[in-house]
């Protein structure tokens, strides 16, 4: 099938955060990334902030506003902490932009190019969901640190093996899930992959019904979430509610060592969500053979899936705000090609455990 959007990658993941050194030091001290470029007072930008932080094919860019007014301080306000552009690098910037506004794609920024000694970026960006964008960036006659005007910075930090993002999912109201698809089909090109109902995603109490979207190229995967009428108030529900509204939940960064990645992770506090160890009693007659040390897997609380191309490996990290909206997934893939689905009666059950401590159930 013809690839009618062509996505190279993404090309970084950018939240507007109120503390962005804040954020980049625990993004550096826990994750392990390095700080590789900075753009603030001291390069002439009055009214932002910005770091940019680096682990092998993933990149992170924690803004701020430096002033009283600036355009994102009240979606700040709004969301707290969020991901605000899920940038795409492309061929040709111009194509990109016009060929989505006129699918139907609503311009979040017209074209336009930053240039310095080292050259020029070309980027523009269309708006999706909530308050989040998709740029379209190319920088292939540019070689200096991420964007002109910026400064190169070499703070390294103590990487843990995190390789790129596997994919970003997206909360949407309760029937919006479809309109956004449709949005990714028509705008995109991207295809529907797999899609879960609440028979699939349910307990007791709460659902969810959910749509992967994935570029033409297959490179780009974008779950999209909406609730689903259950006795008790979903995750979802719970995000929409002190999110204040559609955002990105949380992004799924790939390692080929899970066991490595996520006991540095807990060593360094980060908490993850965990489920009870009787899911690890029938594990590999639900999965078959694995390579890994079930006990050590049970003890670090990683969950594991197959599918018909091989299994997976991944783990969810509890909220890392205040607020229980953003939070990150560990995955690593030795031949699936799918995201879970038999982990997400125990995952969800575990979600519930934290509600209720929190008295949003």
């Amino acid at each position: 099938m013809a690839d009618s959007f062509p996505i190279r990658r993404i090309d970084h993941v950018r939240h507007y955060v109120n503390n962005a050194r804040q954020a980049s030091y625990f993004y550096q001290n826990v994750f392990g990334f390095n700080i590789t470029a900075y753009n603030g007072l001291e390069t002439g930008s009055k009214n932002q902030v910005d770091y940019v932080l680096e682990q092998n094919d993933l990149r992170l860019v924690f803004s701020a506003p430096l002033r009283p007014g600036h355009p994102m301080a009240h979606a700040i306000s709004e969301h707290g902490d969020f991901v605000q552009d899920i940038c795409f690098e492309v061929d040709d910037v111009d194509w990109a932009h016009k060929t989505a506004v006129s699918r139907g794609a609503e311009s979040g920024a017209e074209p336009v190019t930053w240039e310095d000694d080292h050259g020029t970026v070309r980027y523009a960006a269309i708006k999706t969901y909530g308050n989040v964008v998709h740029g379209l960036i190319n920088r292939d006659k540019y070689n200096g640190p991420f964007l002109p005007g910026y400064r190169p910075e070499n703070i390294p930090g103590d990487p843990i093996g995190l390789i790129e993002v596997d994919h970003c999912v997206g909360n949407v109201e309760l029937g919006k899930m479809n309109t956004w698809v449709k949005w990714y089909e028509d705008v995109l090109g991207f295809a529907n992959l797999i899609s879960f109902d609440d028979k699939d995603i349910s307990t007791e109490f709460t659902s969810l019904m959910s749509k992967v979207m994935a570029s033409g190229n297959g490179r780009v995967k974008f779950p999209i979430n909406e609730p689903a009428e259950g006795k008790k108030k979903s995750q979802i529900d719970e995000f929409l509610e002190f999110f204040g509204g559609p955002g990105v939940q949380h992004v799924a960064m790939r390692t080929d060592d899970i066991i490595h990645t996520v006991s540095r992770l807990q060593a360094r506090g980060l908490s993850f969500l965990k489920v009870p160890r009787t899911y690890y009693e029938a594990l590999e007659e639900r999965v078959g053979k694995i390579d890994e040390n079930i006990d050590e897997l049970a003890e670090l609380g990683i969950l594991v899936d197959r599918d018909d191309e091989g299994y997976l490996l991944q783990i969810f990290s509890k909220p890392v705000t205040d607020r229980p909206t953003i939070f990150y997934e560990i995955i690593h893939r030795k031949g699936a090609k799918s995201f879970g689905k038999g982990n997400f009666k125990a995952l969800f059950e575990s979600i519930e455990r934290e509600q209720e401590l929190r008295g949003t159930l």
